[in-house]
């Protein structure tokens, strides 16, 4: 028989792992930075596809003389702090009906009548 360490098979085969180790470890690095790039770049996509529609709808808009999403949200916000301040008024006002009367009840001068009582006969 021969011996293990003079084997050609038993060489070539180990040859031949050795190979596929070293392949595999390059494929395994290329790959990694190949998909991590692509990773990159997929993600990149969507977003500026996606900031080139919103140009283009801001444009239509505009040219359609209507509104964009960002002048409907601004016009919400501008709107809904109108209607706080409208609920404050409102509240000073019901404060200012309850007391007023009161306060303007009791402060108020009595008019003067120019009318004199008849005069009692003599």
């Amino acid at each position: 028989m021969v011996e293990k360490g003079s084997d050609p098979i038993a060489l070539w085969q180990k040859m031949i792992g050795e190979m596929e180790k070293g392949f595999s470890a390059f494929a395994n690095q290329a790959l990694s930075s190949q998909l991590s790039r692509g990773a990159d770049q997929a993600g990149e996509v969507p977003a500026a596809a996606q900031r080139q529609l919103g140009d283009f709808m801001e444009k239509y808009l505009v040219n359609m003389n209507l509104p964009s999403r960002a002048q409907m949200v601004g016009i919400v916000e501008r709107l809904e702090r109108i209607e706080e301040q409208l609920t404050e008024i409102r509240a000073v006002l019901q404060q200012m009906n309850t007391v007023a009367p009161q306060a303007m009840a009791a402060a108020a001068p009595r008019p003067r009548t120019r009318r004199r009582a008849p005069a009692e006969p003599e």
